[in-house]
């Protein structure tokens, strides 16, 4: 589950949403109050989303903050509609002052459910070969084309089940079929 931290100027304003959703169930790293601690506790941790105002007590507004900050976080700008102007052009997502309760648990809910889509449709994508990976397994296939008079398709099959019969990857397999076949 995505971690969240709340920055204010104010450590009072900080641990009261921080208590606030604690409270409503959702789990908090830290409440801080400058953007360093911010960047620190971001970097410890996996994942998450910053809940911050537009000026932290070390004068770093939220455009630094979000540039510093780890690529697998969000942020979630709290502040008066009138500093929303660089927020259109990315991926920040505001929050007008006065927040409602509500208005807050439903947008941190929000960021929570798309953070979990991406990871999810992230997870399901199959992972790339580098060409070198790419290089053994066309060998192999070559090899088993030539020596077995196999189709293409046939020796990616053959490879494909060697890998899954053995716990392998291709890689692994494919390299098992080059050396047995050097060895000839």
């Amino acid at each position: 589950m995505s971690t969240l931290i709340v920055a204010f100027p104010k450590i009072e304003e900080a641990k009261a949403v921080r208590n606030l959703l604690v409270r409503k169930g959702y789990e908090v790293a830290a409440a801080c109050t400058s953007g360093a601690q911010v960047i620190n506790t971001a970097d410890r941790l996996s994942d998450g989303i910053i809940i911050c105002g537009y000026k932290l007590s070390d004068n770093m507004l939220y455009s630094e903050v979000y540039d510093y900050k780890p690529k697998s976080f969000e942020l979630l700008l709290v502040a008066s509609r009138n500093l929303w102007e660089d927020c259109q052009d990315n991926d920040i997502v505001c929050a007008a002052m006065p927040i409602k309760v509500n208005d807050l648990v439903n947008t941190v809910e929000m960021m929570l459910q798309m953070q979990f889509n991406r990871r999810k449709k992230q997870r399901s994508q199959p992972r790339r070969r580098s060409p070198q990976e790419q290089k053994i397994i066309d060998e192999a296939k070559a090899i088993l084309m030539n020596k077995n008079n196999m189709s293409e398709q046939e020796a990616f099959r053959y490879i494909q089940k060697c890998s899954m019969d053995s716990g392998n990857t291709m890689v692994e397999s494919a390299s098992m079929v080059i050396g047995i076949y050097s060895d000839m």
